[in-house]
């Protein structure tokens, strides 16, 4: 390239030799894109702007609100059903179709997993007990899309690898091998997941095989699916880190967790997955923070990306809205009752529970309790004997109630001693 300086010479040159040639306004114009050609060669070179993907993220869109019956504005979620519920009381806090019964697809495998650990801790079966890949369980290789844990055909693996397969890999082959394992076939098996599921209180819940396979008959609630993943984080907390496992390998073969957020949320600590294409991506998972865990249940969503991006609408959510209070200590005495015909005047009062609140942020601090004890309490009386209820009011609102029980026993006085008292009382009228 020539310098500016000598290029601009050639250029005015060619201007002289074509001045004859070419009327005024031309010359003037060529005159003016030779200065500006000049100028642009002769500044600095600019420094290249940053590729775009290297500019400052955008902050994230504000999910969309809606009014719900209660009037709170809850997120707008694009699926079929979903459920936010907190653990320590199961008070659902936000929600929609929760107990419209839906195809579930591998959430199945969550009562699958928690058997198996309630058979571990009843010691039924044992943690190194050899389970064998049936030829009805094995997998052949995940051909037509399935989930596998890819134990050969009649090999063994130990109970807690194949509860690994289950709970992290999301293997129908190990779901299905455990089924036949505990239940000595799946369709036993079965018959025990609907007996449990009806313990819980699961109404609105049937399942029909071990590992949430296509079937008519397999279907569950966001809601039944929320109160199943607090039984195993309140019954199987000795297994529930498994749910928080990111990576599991067997046989040589590595698989990653397939819920996405325990790699961005190290609130998240469970629980599990699920896709077929009649139930859609699903997603039951659990986080907590300062202290409160929330459950959150995703189903029929459009993607992977999907499920992960409003189960994080969810918490943030409801993190946000909602705090826990504690009105009373369990154990702590509330009251002293009085007690006719016992050896003791009196038998202190309190709650046997924990007893735990939501409310919305900023009310724990507002919360009030009152007592109300039974107007005539007499011996004997067991320890734990319900003999009255406190209440909790906020800003003149009931928020909630709770059994007030004796704490201690009081044994029924002798014969002398209740006609002292009779009589006492008569005169005290």
């Amino acid at each position: 390239m020539l310098p500016a300086v000598a290029l601009l010479k050639k250029q005015l040159s060619m201007i002289s030799r074509f001045h004859s040639a070419f009327p005024l306004p031309v010359v003037l114009a060529s005159a003016f894109l030779v200065a500006a050609h000049t100028t642009a060669l002769s500044a600095p070179h600019a420094k290249p702007r940053a590729a775009a993907h290297k500019q400052k993220a955008a902050a994230p869109a504000e999910p969309a609100m809606t009014t719900d019956a209660n009037g709170q504005s809850v997120p707008v979620l694009a699926n079929k059903a979903w459920v936010l519920m907190d653990f320590n009381t199961g008070q659902l806090l936000a929600s929609s179709n929760p107990d419209e019964p839906l195809p579930p697809a591998s959430l199945t495998k969550m009562m699958t997993s928690y058997l198996v650990e309630q058979a571990l801790k009843s010691g039924k079966v044992k943690p190194n007990d050899p389970v064998t890949m049936s030829l009805s369980a094995w997998c052949r290789g995940g051909k037509e899309g399935d989930s596998c844990m890819f134990v050969p055909l009649n090999a063994q693996a130990s109970l807690m690898d194949m509860l690994r397969g289950v709970v992290i890999a999301s293997g129908n082959d190990a779901s299905k091998a455990l089924a036949e394992h505990i239940g000595g076939s799946e369709p036993g098996f079965v018959a025990m997941m609907n007996t449990e599921a009806k313990k819980l209180g699961m109404s609105k819940t049937q399942f029909a095989n071990s590992a949430g396979l296509p079937d008519p008959n397999n279907k569950a609630s966001a809601r039944d699916l929320a109160v199943l993943a607090a039984a195993i984080i309140r019954n199987s907390a000795e297994y529930y880190p498994i749910y928080a496992e990111r990576q599991f390998s067997y046989n040589g073969i590595k698989q990653g967790n397939r819920n996405a957020l325990l790699y961005t949320d190290p609130t998240v600590d469970g629980l599990k997955t699920g896709h077929t294409d009649e139930a859609g991506y699903c997603l039951t998972a659990s986080a907590k923070r300062n202290g409160m865990r929330l459950i959150s249940v995703i189903m029929n969503a459009d993607s992977k990306q999907a499920r992960a991006d409003q189960t994080r609408v969810l918490f943030n959510w409801g993190y946000a809205n909602f705090e826990e209070a504690t009105p009373a200590q369990a154990g702590a005495t509330l009251a002293s009752a009085k007690v006719t015909y016992g050896v003791a005047p009196t038998v202190n009062a309190g709650l046997a529970q924990p007893w735990t609140l939501v409310l919305p942020k900023g009310q724990a601090a507002a919360v009030k309790t009152a007592i109300t004890l039974n107007p005539a309490i007499e011996a004997p009386i067991a320890k734990g004997a319900v003999i009255g209820k406190i209440v909790a009011t906020a800003n003149g609102k009931q928020l909630g109630e709770a059994p007030v029980v004796a704490l201690a026993d009081v044994e029924r006085a002798g014969f002398f001693e209740r006609l002292r008292q009779r009589v006492v009382g008569w005169f005290s009228k």
